[in-house]
């Protein structure tokens, strides 16, 4: 007991340094390194700055309201030759965007029917998967892209020859043709009766879990939704008067007239990077299937499920735990690659960037902004999946 005493007398003496509390000595070291990095961008900025003086080029961004006096091939909204660099960029950043966004829907369908055609118990499905995720996994993101560009796409008939396919589209080597919707008046309402149905089919399906885990009866939330979402905007049509028609591509000549385009160099970029992602994706799903208990599934087909149904409602849901952390990543990846689109002339925000660039010489500006809307994409990104991947833990009773 004494020398119990004369310890805890030792520890509340207050002769000893602070320096030994590690809570103060953490924020001390802090400290010194938030103030370290403080002072390296000091320095860095300032001697970019007088860089930039001793050289006599303009700083700021300035330059973004001045005239681009060039055409972009793609673009999502307005644009001509005479539009600033800032509209040039905005139109880069929609493509980039565009592109990812499709790419990362497609990739992930793709990843998850290839990662569990890797554990199914066909032969012939299992090794074909196999090879896929092989061969994409092998293969730089570059070379996949001209693959599609120059392998698949160039090689396809010229216009006169194009290839028809069903609902009047036509293929070829200028791109995909397909008709394009024209809206008629109060067309409107049927966009807004989707998003209503969308609206309605999740608070049923809350309502459903809620009344399944209250009472167990099972309500058809699946076949509800489908009717919400696709018959309140043909019940919108039918009471407008079908305000909705159909511009065909035709063919001609020597090339396609009407309709909507879809340009090879889009389609390339687009197919490499949902296919090469995808075989990421489907490694992940495979691990993540693995890393459920065989418990789980003997256990379900114990209770008379079939595999179909224990895969879909058993091993999936607990396999997106494991899943979700490293599937953010993948989806980084793919948004980031998608600046290897200069290889092909697709316009996205690096192509663009690169043309102002070398018009202006604001080269610091210019990947100033690169920086901070990569940077953004990928925070947003991972909030979203760090939201989702908190919504999918287990909760601890």
């Amino acid at each position: 007991m004494a020398s119990q005493d004369i310890a805890g007398s030792g520890r509340e003496s207050p002769g000893v340094s602070f320096l030994y509390d590690p809570k103060i000595r953490g924020i001390l070291y802090q400290a010194v390194v938030f103030v370290a990095i403080i002072g390296l961008i000091y320095w860095i900025v300032g001697n970019t700055v007088a860089n930039l003086q001793r050289a006599n080029i303009a700083s700021g961004f300035g330059f973004l309201s001045g005239r681009a006096g060039f055409d972009i091939s793609q673009s999502l909204v307005q644009y001509s030759s005479d539009s600033t660099y800032g509209r040039a960029l905005y139109v880069g950043f929609l493509n980039t965007l565009y592109v990812a966004a499709i790419g990362i829907v497609i990739a992930s369908i793709i990843g998850f029917l290839v990662g569990i055609g890797r554990l199914s118990r066909n032969w012939l499905i299992r090794k074909i998967c196999l090879v896929y995720v092989e061969i994409f996994r092998n293969i730089p993101p570059l070379l996949v892209i001209f693959f599609w560009y120059f392998g698949v796409l160039s090689v396809l008939p010229q216009a006169r020859e194009s290839l028809a396919l069903p609902f009047g589209s036509y293929l070829n080597n200028r791109g995909f043709f397909l008709p394009s919707v024209i809206w008629g008046h109060n067309a409107g309402l049927i966009g807004v009766a989707f998003i209503v149905g969308l609206v309605l089919s999740f608070f049923v399906g809350r309502w459903a879990r809620r009344r399944q885990m209250a009472t167990g009866q099972i309500f058809p939330v699946y076949r509800t939704a489908a009717a919400l979402i696709l018959g309140l905007p043909l019940l919108a049509a039918i009471l407008t008067g079908f305000p909705i028609s159909f511009d065909y591509p035709k063919l001609g000549t020597f090339n396609l007239s009407g309709g909507t385009q879809v340009k090879p160099e889009f389609l390339a970029l687009f197919l490499a990077l949902s296919f090469y992602t995808a075989a990421f994706i489907a490694e992940i799903v495979r691990a993540g299937i693995l890393g459920v208990s065989k418990g789980q599934t003997e256990a379900s087909y114990a209770l008379g499920l079939r595999p179909g149904t224990t895969t879909r409602l058993v091993v999936i849901p607990q396999a997106l735990r494991i899943i979700i952390p490293p599937l953010t990543n993948q989806y980084l990846n793919l948004t980031k690659n998608s600046s290897l689109a200069i290889a092909i002339g697709y316009p996205d925000l690096v192509a663009v960037g690169g043309t102002i660039l070398n018009q202006t010489g604001q080269s610091v500006e210019v990947v100033a902004i690169w920086m901070a809307i990569y940077l953004g994409l990928s925070l947003i990104t991972s909030g979203f999946m760090n939201w989702f991947n908190a919504k999918m833990a287990l909760v601890e009773r």
